[in-house]
């Protein structure tokens, strides 16, 4: 990977909202469809970016200082009342995690899981899923754009730099869409080194699909991207797109050298995203997970599974 300088976040661009933009629709590694445990809340979303009342409430709702404010109010140990009904209404499986007292919500959300709810695939060649998510895979075309639910963007606007998108021409994005009933923690992808990191201010609107409709949000919303040089898969992105109401992407200091499954960090409350940009030919996504994304479903994957092998690309001497 050439030695590469991050440009200003200056240089993105909304650009034009989508003619239009595809439903969620969620798939297991089978293929067999999942229920949306966040349906209602994409209906209220809908409210939002739809009519003109919620436009306009957005360009208040959507400014990082406002999650922060959401962040310290559920950092508060009144926000405990919370913890329970958001277990049952998101069915969350609290024999996963170790049992604790939380002094609040954030401290719930965030929780460590139990390392063997969450087995890392330790073969050799095998691509792991970072988190909790729901995934999509798309090309990275000749102009260094992606295309998602029908929404096109530039890989160098989401990046802020038009030499490093040049470098992942051919390949392929991630795209791993967390919403609040996932572990909210991510790990690296395979064993690597770490390269340069860089935090590119931002909006934070909601990752569901719904805002794809009126919003380009991997142009517009806060995010940290780490180069990675990776023993299997080459030179690698790992991306963490903030969203409405996350008030911090939290990642962990470490040496240069990390291995595969280790804990990168974590987000605190709401959905988000997390995008691997791969070169050309680096990995062989799974066939199912591939013929989801053609059929306009996110796939169900989870923390530490294989989600595709090693191809052809040049590995990195770590």
């Amino acid at each position: 990977m050439p030695d590469t300088e991050f440009h200003t976040a200056a240089e993105q661009a909304a650009g034009e909202p989508p003619k239009q933009a595809c439903g969620a629709a969620i798939c297991d590694m089978e293929g067999n469809p999942v229920a949306d445990s966040c349906a209602k809340q994409g209906k209220l979303l809908g409210l939002l970016y739809r009519t003109a009342p919620g436009r306009a409430a957005l360009k208040v709702l959507t400014k990082p200082i406002v999650s922060k404010a959401a962040g310290k109010a559920l950092e508060h140990p009144l926000s405990t009342v919370a913890i329970p009904p958001f277990v049952m209404m998101k069915h969350i499986q609290l024999k996963d995690f170790a049992e604790e007292k939380f002094r609040s919500f954030n401290a719930f959300f965030t929780r460590p899981i139990k390392p063997e709810a969450r087995p890392v695939d330790r073969m050799a060649k095998a691509l792991i899923s970072p988190c909790d998510a729901k995934l999509t895979v798309v090309p990275i075309d000749e102009n260094t754009h992606f295309n998602v639910k029908g929404a096109d963007y530039s890989l160098a606007a989401f990046l802020g730099c038009k030499r490093l998108a040049k470098h992942y021409q051919g390949g392929q994005c991630l795209i791993f869409r967390l919403t609040p009933d996932d572990y909210h923690r991510y790990c690296y992808p395979d064993d690597c080194r770490i390269g340069k990191t860089r935090c590119i201010e931002g909006e934070l609107h909601t990752v569901n699909p719904v805002s794809a409709e009126f919003v380009k949000v991997y142009h517009r919303n806060t995010r940290t991207i780490t180069m990675l040089s990776t023993a299997h898969f080459g030179h690698m992105l790992q991306i963490e797109v903030g969203a409405m109401f996350v008030g911090k992407i939290v990642n962990h200091p470490h040496g240069e050298k990390v291995a595969r499954g280790i804990e990168k960090g974590y987000f605190e409350f709401g959905g988000s995203t997390i995008v691997l940009v791969l070169e050309k030919n680096a990995a062989v996504i799974d066939p199912q997970i591939l013929k989801n994304t053609e059929n306009g479903a996110e796939t169900v994957v989870k923390y530490g599974a294989r989600i595709g092998t090693a191809g052809a690309a040049e590995p990195c001497e770590i």
